[in-house]
C-alpha cells in the first residue's frame, strides 16, 4: 500500500498542473518526480484507462487537458491504514521535539479532518497507545529539516560537528546517503569528502548545516547497506563476528522475550538459563547492553568482548572500592 501512495501523489500532482492551466505532459511528470519518462507515460495511461480521467492532448501546448468535468477519486483507506497512520506518527513524534515531530502532528490533525468517517479520532488514539523512549537524542528542527532536504535532493552539506570525544569541533563536507531513526535518535551515514569515507554523525550533535548548490552522484546501495543493517546495534563494519552470551535463570525470564537482532539464535540451559548467539561488527554497543544485566549476564565470546568487560568490570569495582573507602575514614575520623 506504500507504494500507491507514493504513486497517488504523481496523480495529484498531473490533476493539480492541469486545473492550473499548466498542460502537464510525461516529460513534465518525469522531471517533477525524477522517474523515467517510461513510468510517466504509464502513470498517464493508468490515469485515463483506470482512474476515468478524460485526458486529452494539444499538440500546440505539448500537453494534457481535461475535455470534460472530473474529479479524481480519494485513495482507498481502510480502518486498519488510517490507525497505522496516526499510530506510526505518534510513535515518532514522541522521539523528536523537531520538524518531523511538529509536521507529523499537523499532518495527523488534516489527515483526521479528511477521514473522520472511519470512527477513529486523533484524541482517541492518544488516549489507547503511547509510546516511552529513554536516552534518545533530539535533533533540532532546522537541521533536520536541511539534513533531509540534502539527501532527497542528492546535494552535499556543509557541518558543524561536535564530536562525542572531547567536545571538539570540526568542520565537514558530506554527502548524505541515509538517515536513519535508531532508538529515538536520528543518525547520517554520508561519505565525508574530508575523510574520504563512510561517517556516521548523530543529528543532535549537528550545531550547524548547509545545503550546496550542487549535486552528487549518490554511490550504489552495495558500498554502504552493510554500514545501516548487519550485526546488533547502530555501529557496523564489514566484519561480523559471533558473540555469544550466557544469562542466569533470572535475567532469561526477560531475555527470552527479546528480539536483539533478526538473526539471533536462542538455547535454554539446564539450569533455567539462555544462552544468546548474534551478529556484531562492533563491540562497543553490545559490551554496555551486556553490562545493563550485571552479573546476571557474561559474554562467552568472542575473547576480545570478554577482555572488555571484565577491564570495566575491575574498573567499576575500584570505583565502588575508592567510595567505600572515603566513607570509611569519614566514619572513623566522627569516631
Amino acid at each position: 500500500m506504500g507504494n500507491q501512495h507514493l504513486v497517488f501523489e504523481r496523480y495529484l500532482w498531473f490533476d493539480a498542473e492541469i486545473r492550473k492551466n499548466r498542460y502537464p505532459n510525461a516529460s513534465s511528470l518525469a522531471a517533477a518526480f525524477e522517474i523515467s519518462a517510461r513510468t510517466a507515460r504509464r502513470n498517464i495511461d493508468f490515469m485515463r484507462d483506470m482512474l476515468g480521467a478524460p485526458l486529452a492532448y494539444d499538440k500546440s501546448r505539448k500537453g494534457y487537458f481535461y475535455n470534460a468535468p472530473y474529479e479524481l477519486p480519494d485513495l482507498p483507506l481502510s480502518q486498519e491504514e488510517f490507525l497505522a497512520v496516526l499510530l506510526a506518527g505518534e510513535l515518532i513524534a514522541s522521539a523528536d521535539r523537531g520538524a518531523i515531530g511538529r509536521a507529523l502532528a499537523s499532518f495527523g490533525r488534516k489527515f483526521f479532518q479528511k477521514n473522520s468517517d472511519l470512527g477513529i479520532s486523533l484524541p482517541h488514539v492518544r488516549r489507547c497507545f503511547s509510546a516511552v523512549w529513554q536516552g534518545y537524542s533530539p535533533s533540532e528542527a532546522g537541521v533536520f529539516r536541511r539534513v533531509s532536504s540534502a539527501l532527497l535532493s542528492s546535494r552535499p552539506l556543509f557541518i558543524r560537528y561536535v564530536s562525542p570525544k572531547g567536545g571538539a569541533e570540526s568542520e565537514r563536507e558530506v554527502e548524505p546517503h541515509h538517515l536513519q531513526h535508531y532508538m529515538g535518535s536520528w543518525v547520517l551515514l554520508a561519505w565525508c569528502r574530508l575523510r574520504r569515507g563512510w561517517r556516521r554523525f548523530y543529528l543532535s550533535r549537528i550545531r550547524e548545516a548547509a545545503v550546496g548548490d550542487d549535486t552528487f552522484r549518490p554511490r550504489p546501495k552495495r558500498e554502504w547497506q552493510h554500514l545501516v543493517a548487519g550485526g546488533f546495534g547502530v555501529f557496523q563494519g564489514d566484519e561480523l563476528v559471533e558473540v555469544v552470551v550466557r544469562f542466569s535463570p533470572y535475567a532469561a525470564r526477560w531475555v527470552r522475550e527479546q528480539v536483539w537482532h533478526p538473526s539471533q539464535r536462542m538455547e535454554d540451559t539446564e539450569d533455567g538459563g539462555l544462552v544468546l548467539r548474534l551478529p556484531a561488527a562492533d563491540l562497543r554497543e553490545i559490551k554496555m547492553k551486556i553490562l545493563q544485566y550485571g552479573p546476571e549476564a557474561e559474554a562467552l565470546a568472542p575473547e576480545e568482548l570478554r577482555r572488555m568487560i571484565a577491564a570495566d568490570a575491575r574498573a567499576l569495582a575500584g570505583v565502588y572500592r575508592e567510595s567505600e573507602d572515603r566513607s570509611r575514614k569519614t566514619e572513623d575520623r566522627k569516631r
